[in-house]
């Protein structure tokens, strides 16, 4: 489920009591976007706002149908809309900080999220979309204080234990990151972000055999866990000296995923290993993106 689609399907309009009929609509229509189904969301987000034109829920849920079409002015003036009707709930923010990101401008993605949580410190969408962006962006102690935050506001979402201890790992505190990932795991035994972390645990730890078992079936996905399951089980395979499978492997990530930095790193080691003619335009690339991970310098030494 999409962040955006968190919103609640009820709440106030600015001004007049909100018409039943109305807070039905909108619910209705946040089942019908949950499902991709826009035009039935579209008609029934407008009859909605018939009933009550400030509805401001309604007003922003009908603004994500259009950031769905890639219609940014009309879904910016719609959100734009419901903040000005009434600035002191979280949902026209964030919305606007979706659209932010869809846009591919973070820094005012961030402010977005920020104001949101100044309205309302609790809403987990805003603080979720927060924390990655400040982690990507390799804001990393920001982000692991916006994951702690998380946690505490969104404790049965497996998603929130997955980016504190990716935050953790990634400022090299691997016991507190190893002990958070076995609590996490008692819990939420089958969450995927958190056997991806498992299996970057057993490579971390020299056992890429057991990290290539881990990582196998999510690797059959067709999504981005899927293509983070395909970038590391390259990793594993490169560590375990198999260029050639590994190259292979990076470029089943990198379909799913063009942009994902640690199937390009992989990529790049396995074809300079193979000497391959496209290997240096692929080295050039991952240093340009390469993320700074101890793992995939391993790697990078292993393949030397």
């Amino acid at each position: 489920m999409r962040p955006w689609f968190l919103l609640l399907a009820a709440g106030c309009s600015a001004g007049a009591p909100l018409p039943p009929q109305a807070a039905a609509l909108n619910a209705a229509g946040v089942e019908a976007l949950s499902r991709g189904d826009l035009e039935t969301a579209d008609a029934r987000l407008s009859v909605a706002l018939e009933y009550s034109p400030r509805f401001v829920e309604a007003l922003v849920n009908l603004g994500l149908v259009e950031l769905e079409r890639g219609n940014f002015a009309r879904a910016r003036l719609l959100c734009e809309r419901a903040r000005r009707y009434n600035p002191d709930v979280a949902q026209p923010h964030h919305a606007l900080g979706v659209l932010a990101e869809r846009q591919r401008r973070p820094d005012e993605a961030s402010r977005h999220y920020y104001d949101a949580l100044r309205v309302d410190p609790g809403f987990a969408p805003a603080r979720s979309n927060l924390a990655r962006l400040l982690f990507r962006g390799g804001f990393v102690e920001e982000a692991l204080v916006q994951y702690e935050r998380l946690v505490e506001v969104a404790p049965g979402d497996p998603s929130a234990s997955a980016g504190l201890i990716e935050a953790l790992a990634r400022l090299g505190r691997y016991d507190e990151a190893d002990a958070r990932l076995t609590v996490a795991l008692e819990r939420f035994p089958q969450a995927p972000a958190l056997v991806l972390l498992d299996a970057r645990r057993a490579l971390r730890q020299g056992r890429p055999e057991a990290a290539a078992e881990a990582l196998s079936p999510l690797a059959e996905r067709h999504d981005e866990i899927g293509a983070a399951a395909l970038a590391w089980l390259a990793t594993s395979e490169l560590v375990r000296g198999l260029a050639r499978p590994a190259s292979e492997t990076a470029r089943r990530a990198l379909v799913l995923d063009p942009e994902n930095t640690v199937a390009t790193y992989a990529l790049a080691l396995a074809l300079r290993r193979l000497d391959a003619p496209d290997a240096a335009i692929w080295l050039a690339r991952a240093q340009r993106t390469s993320p700074s991970d101890p793992l995939l310098q391993s790697a990078d030494h292993r393949v030397r």
